[in-house]
């Protein structure tokens, strides 16, 4: 399956083949990954790997027996678990590793995103295998990512990867649930991410990971529209690493898209949160879709949320039904509440000032169409 254009792949590994009994780390599935690991790099596949597990890893050291953990708690469970899960996967290899703990405030935020960039490319330069995990000793609900299929896709665009590998409790994406339905049979090759694929998409089968199809498929099409191709394989079965290491597909490949978003734009659509929403009249979302025009302030009937200049927002249509676009404003919503429907030049009489030294609320260049008219 190893594409001979791959030259860095991102290999995604779960909670559930790292710590399968909540017991700290086990021995059982990991060998096998990493020996793949080791044979990529043999054939010269720089390899970024992403590892859940920390809260799993560290939990046995608590005495605490419910299913359901305090936040405060799982925080520690983190802290514990994380170096225990260095340590096994440093002790797999005969050459260095690298912990990189991230959330998705370092992802959105384009300094830190650049940062990110930089310091995996060293690494890979220098041999060392860069390990990544989101740090959950700190995480928030407002700056986690919550999944690491997801994570590993922010990853794999940060890294500008060629493959995006995702470990999972299945052989990939069925036209039905295994579990329940004999029938079932494996798709092996996705060309485009639909809302019927997302309808076969279950919930988690795990108990101990926090992700199930949805967000692998959710991890593919971020793939995908960096060009970057995603195979979901059963991570439990060695079979599948041998598999891939022949050239074969033992799961599901989302092929990556032929013409991809530039790198702005991406991360634009795919990494950064929305705060808030502008509403546009007609006029407007004729100009953004059809005119290619940035977003200005004449257009705006409404503002929605909190959210400051350099924030994500959507923008939607006058009776805030439709999704027309994401990009990052260069007004916060008191500035836009004076300004909405005015012309452009009146701004800095409005303001008393012109925040940004430009008209646009949202450049074009910082804006992701989500509709086309």
């Amino acid at each position: 399956m190893i594409n001979p254009s791959w030259r860095r792949v991102v290999l995604k590994v779960g909670s559930a083949l790292i710590a399968p009994d909540n017991q700290g780390c086990s021995e059982q599935y990991l060998r096998p990954i990493a020996e793949f690991i080791r044979q990529c790099r043999l054939q010269g596949l720089e390899v970024i790997l992403v590892s859940s597990g920390s809260v799993a890893a560290g939990r046995h050291h608590f005495n605490f027996q419910h299913q359901r953990v305090p936040i405060a708690l799982k925080r520690a469970m983190a802290a514990v678990g994380q170096s225990e899960l260095m340590n096994f996967w440093s002790n797999c290899f005969d050459f260095p590793c690298a912990q990189v703990l991230l959330t998705h405030g370092d992802l959105s935020d384009r300094v830190r995103h650049v940062n990110i960039q930089n310091t995996l490319r060293r690494l890979l330069d220098h041999n060392v295998l860069p390990i990544v995990n989101e740090n959950d000793t700190i995480a928030t609900d407002e700056i986690k990512v919550g999944d690491n299929d997801n994570l590993a896709a922010m990853v794999a665009t940060v890294a500008n990867a060629d493959a995006l590998i995702i470990c999972s409790d299945v052989a990939g994406l069925y036209t039905a649930d295994p579990n329940k339905d004999p029938n079932a049979t494996l798709i092996p090759a996705v060309q485009r991410i639909s809302p019927e694929i997302y309808a076969l998409a279950g919930g988690a089968a795990s108990k101990v990971g926090t992700g199930g199809m949805r967000t692998k498929i959710e991890a593919a099409e971020k793939a995908a529209a960096h060009g970057i191709d995603t195979v979901i394989i059963d991570g439990h079965q060695e079979y599948s690493f041998q598999c891939i290491l022949a050239g074969n597909n033992p799961g599901t490949i989302f092929h990556g898209h032929a013409k991809p978003l530039p790198a702005k734009k991406h991360w634009v659509r795919h990494t950064l949160r929305a705060k808030g929403e502008i509403w546009v009249d007609e006029g407007c979302i004729e100009a953004l879709c059809r005119h290619g025009a940035s977003l200005l302030c004449s257009g705006i009937v409404n503002i929605s949320g909190e959210f400051d200049s350099g924030d994500a927002v959507l923008v939607r249509c006058a009776d805030g039904k439709r999704k027309i676009a994401k990009g990052v404003s260069r007004f916060s919503a008191s500035e836009l509440f004076s300004i909405k429907g005015q012309q452009s030049r009146d701004i800095a009489a409005c303001l008393g000032y012109c925040p940004t030294g430009s008209d646009a609320v949202i450049h074009r260049s910082e804006m992701m169409l989500l509709e086309r008219i």
